[in-house]
């Protein structure tokens, strides 16, 4: 599904993206997310597609706001059942359509007594009872804790592929990013950049759209030169000056200055195998803090001025013995340096 809008009030909208499977639309906080939302559900004056020129009523909409919006006098089936005709059909509806969300062992319960996950799917089953043509989502994430969001989207997600039901999330979590079928990124009140999660936060298309992204290792350089070879050099200057090399990138000029960014994957550290010494951009530093996930750490290594971040498996941050303190040369993949002309 294409959504195509342009608004004027109360803040000026030009969007052009793609809806497909559970996307999510990333933006900071008064980008117009939240407007965009409002006027394709009608709820605003606007054009575009679709459903462009309906009332609000007539618009196969199913709307979650932010906080849900539960009324906290009704209970669980009753909530479900405001927006349904009156009859006397209307109570087994609404517990078929809590069924649906595995919600009927609390039909009765008002939203006080829910967790932040059954909130969320009963207000999913009260959108539902309008036979929704796609499901719009305001920030789904922002009443959840860290502990429990991933579990409750991760269900949320796998319920909308089981409905059949295109759904748009607009959020500034870039954690949610990860767990959609597509990402719209929006920058300076337009769509920057769109695609897979695996795309966009592969090859973000500028550094503004790696901050959205939450990418950590977001950098400042100046371009050294380039090579005949094929090379790009850039001249870290918060690390010593350090050289770094990448593939070649057209049309920036000697001293020009750039941002760039690695991802914290594509940091190395020193082979286990002896005899493998090679490393395209050498940068020592040393560990200012680790975080342990488990099969992996997330460590944070001071090079000059700035803080560099990696993220290596156990077992490799134990052979080097990376505790704080500790010295050591990592190396920065070429492949993974992407770099963008300064912006502002």
């Amino acid at each position: 599904m294409r959504i195509d809008y342009s608004i004027d009030h109360p803040v000026r909208l030009e969007v052009n993206f793609e809806v497909e499977g559970f996307t999510i639309l990333l933006g900071q906080s008064g980008e117009g997310k939240t407007t965009l939302l409002r006027a394709i559900a009608g709820l605003l004056p606007a054009q575009g597609e679709p459903f462009g020129g309906l009332l609000p009523q007539h618009r196969a909409v199913g709307y979650l706001p932010q906080g849900y919006a539960l009324f906290p006098h009704l209970r669980a089936w009753e909530n479900v059942a405001f927006g349904l005709p009156r009859g006397r059909q209307r109570r087994a509806q609404a517990l078929e359509l809590l069924a649906r969300v595995q919600l009927v062992d609390v039909a009765e319960h008002y939203p006080s007594a829910l967790s932040g996950g059954q909130q969320q799917r009963v207000a999913l089953a009260r959108a539902l009872a309008r036979k929704p043509q796609l499901l719009l989502l305001d920030e789904p994430s922002s009443a959840l804790d860290a502990a429990t969001r991933d579990e409750v989207m991760a269900e949320l997600i796998s319920e909308m592929h089981e409905f059949g039901l295109p759904a748009l999330a607009v959020s500034h979590d870039p954690h949610l990013a990860a767990l959609a079928d597509r990402v719209a990124v929006m920058s300076g009140r337009s769509i920057v950049q769109q695609g897979t999660p695996a795309e966009v936060l592969a090859r973000p298309a500028s550094a503004a759209v790696a901050r959205l992204l939450g990418h950590r290792n977001l950098f400042t350089a100046r371009v050294a030169g380039q090579k005949i070879s094929g090379i790009t050099l850039l001249r870290w200057e918060a690390v010593n000056g350090t050289t770094l090399r990448l593939p070649q990138q057209s049309g920036l000029a000697a001293g020009q200055l750039v941002q760039w960014m690695i991802a914290p994957t594509a940091v190395r550290l020193p082979s286990l195998e002896s005899d493998q010494h090679h490393m395209d951009n050498p940068v020592s530093g040393r560990v200012e803090s680790r975080l342990n996930l488990g099969a992996h750490f997330q460590v944070a290594l001071r090079c000059g001025t700035e803080r560099l971040w990696l993220s290596a498996p156990s077992n490799l941050v134990r052979h080097h013995g990376l505790e704080t303190g500790r010295e050591i040369t990592v190396d920065l993949h070429s492949d993974g340096l992407l770099c963008w002309p300064h912006q502002g």
